[in-house]
């Protein structure tokens, strides 16, 4: 594990992520919410936690559908579900496929938005 700012985030995991958006346009690196995220064109597509699991943005109106998954769900900030900011626990990213799935809806979100 590493520590970003006090909090640890799964190396292994951020090393999958790297991995999966080799080929992808335009992504950068930075530690944030305790983790690692990933951006496209400055935008956050997916993040090694630091809670653990993976956390991705998506299309917010297909929140309730993705959160339905196994394994996943909204994002609570400040006490509030966010729609399209997701957490997917380490269970459901245990395989490759899975992850691979995960990591295409955040890039293919944070690629349809205008760069930063």
């Amino acid at each position: 594990m590493r520590h970003a700012d006090g909090m640890a985030y799964d190396e292994e995991l951020a090393n999958r992520i790297r991995t999966e958006v080799q080929d992808v346009d335009n992504v950068t690196e930075v530690r944030m919410f305790g983790g690692l995220a990933f951006l496209v064109g400055g935008n956050m597509a997916v993040a090694a936690s630091g809670q653990g699991g993976l956390m991705l943005r998506a299309d917010p109106d297909q929140s309730e559908e993705l959160a339905s998954r196994p394994h996943a769900g909204r994002m609570v900030m400040r006490g509030k579900e966010m729609n399209g900011w997701l957490r997917v626990d380490s269970a459901g990213i245990e395989s490759d496929d899975d992850l691979a799935r995960w990591v295409d809806i955040g890039v293919r979100y944070a690629s349809s938005l205008r760069a930063k």
